[in-house]
């Protein structure tokens, strides 16, 4: 709010100057001017706030500072430590740099506000493709699929008429061979769970069932490049390229659900890269989920500023005043 009633008030005086004949070029560089002189009294006026791993309390009181004014506000302590417990996972403090790509923030309907939750791993909005696969794998070693589990099919329009029962017969031979190779590679690479980015028919998860290879289908290409840096894995175009090296890693692969709704959630934890985190956010509906993602997002936002540069300068206009003084 505070850039944009500055910036317009910072247009409104350069309406007055250009009124008076001022060349536009002429007033940018003044602004330029002005600014620079403005950053380097917000340097003499600054603070620094000293933190380090062992010494995290600023941080948080920062992190609960930018949520008190939130929707989130009566659990404001409890969200901080989330945000700078999530920003730390991903952060590193010699190099002061923090990799957001890393955290990600999904929600759930259902449940209380309090009942978010940190996972040092990822989740996604999935489920094991059949009901019957174990909802619990350990020491899992994932193949992570762009390959659809199908027969291979004809680029152009082409139609197969089947007459007889033999060709029939013969048809779904061939297609439960090829879905019989396909699982073969899986197994010979040494994987024991698949995460496919396509979906596969009935058949397929009964051959991957039979086969005890849980599987999870339609998974999204970010969410699968997520599993990827999370898990150490390689996105695999193609069966035949599948190798034991290129499988990704993780501790325990489990499948929560939500009270007595049908919905589910994938949860893989203390994968290979351990610095992949997920904030899992609850709330009783998706605009009260919503809104508190953006708290969150913003407290992670001031959170990781602090790591960059932990200067800081008093609100309440102050530093404004002070910046108009010094430029004056």
């Amino acid at each position: 709010t505070g850039v944009v009633v500055l910036a317009g008030a910072l247009l409104e005086q350069a309406e007055h100057l250009l009124d008076r004949g001022i060349h536009p070029v002429r007033i940018a560089d003044g602004f330029e001017e002005a600014c620079s002189i403005a950053v380097d009294h917000l340097a003499k006026i600054s603070e620094r706030v000293e933190f380090s791993a062992d010494k995290l309390e600023p941080l948080v009181l920062t992190a609960m500072t930018t949520l008190s004014s939130k929707i989130v506000n009566k659990h404001k302590r409890e969200m901080a430590q989330i945000a700078v417990d999530a920003v730390l996972s991903v952060a590193d403090l010699e190099r002061r740099d923090v990799n957001f790509d890393l955290i990600k923030v999904e929600g759930k309907a259902g449940g209380k506000m309090e009942d978010t939750e940190l996972i040092r791993g990822v989740v996604i909005d999935k489920d094991f493709s059949h009901p019957q696969m174990p909802k619990f794998v350990k020491d899992a070693r994932i193949a992570i699929l762009t390959a659809p589990f199908e027969p291979p099919k004809p680029k152009t329009k082409h139609r197969l008429d089947i007459t007889t029962p033999e060709a029939y017969a013969k048809l779904a031979e061939a297609e439960r061979a090829y879905f019989d190779r396909m699982i073969r590679q899986v197994l010979d690479s040494g994987a024991n769970m698949v995460v496919c980015q396509w979906g596969f028919d009935d058949e397929a998860n009964h051959l991957l069932l039979r086969n005890k290879l849980p599987a999870v289908r339609w998974v999204g290409g970010v969410e699968l490049e997520l599993i990827a840096i999370a898990t150490g894995g390689r996105i695999v175009p193609r069966f035949e390229e599948l190798t034991a090296d290129k499988l990704g890693k993780a501790a325990v692969v489990r499948e929560v659900g939500f009270g007595t709704t049908s919905a589910r959630m994938l949860v893989i934890e203390e994968c290979a890269n351990t610095k992949a985190v997920t904030v899992l956010v609850r709330g009783g509906n998706r605009m009260l989920i919503d809104e508190v993602k953006r708290s969150l997002h913003d407290a992670m936002c001031v959170t990781r500023n602090l790591i960059k540069d932990n200067r800081i300068v008093y609100g309440g206009g102050s530093a404004e005043v002070s910046c108009s003084v010094a430029v004056g």
